[in-house]
């Protein structure tokens, strides 16, 4: 008998494998960049998964919020930190990146299912 992954083991893994993209990218950073296309790709493809497959109807507000928050993050100046320690404000800024392009995809397909459920209830017609 062969076992079946569920959806959420699927979206569970997909959220593993593209914090761990991200990370080991921002930390290769110039090693990679020749696949910086590919790995784009792939934490675009991850994140929707991860967006389609993980966030429910309890959870949209709070992963909202904390996906604005690392947003925001990813657009501070880090590499101002290299004038303290050499490189350590670059590797950050990599990371960050990463996981804005990893986590971009999920928030636009969390609002859009949102967008949708809210369009499709009686209750939002009544208001």
């Amino acid at each position: 008998m062969v076992s079946s992954l569920s959806t959420q083991k699927i979206g569970g893994y997909a959220f593993i494998v593209g914090i761990v993209i991200a990370l080991l990218a921002g930390i290769a950073g110039s090693l990679v960049a020749g696949y910086a296309g590919g790995i784009t790709l792939v934490l675009v493809v991850l994140g929707l998964i991860v967006g389609y497959l993980n966030i429910s109807d309890k959870e949209v507000v709070t992963f909202i919020v904390a996906s604005i928050g690392l947003i925001v993050a990813g657009s501070a100046n880090l590499k101002v930190i290299d004038s303290i320690v050499a490189g350590l404000g670059t590797v950050l800024q990599a990371i960050l990146a990463n996981l804005v392009v990893f986590i971009a995809p999920a928030v636009i397909v969390v609002g859009l299912k949102t967008v949708y459920d809210l369009a499709k209830s009686p209750e939002a017609s009544k208001k």
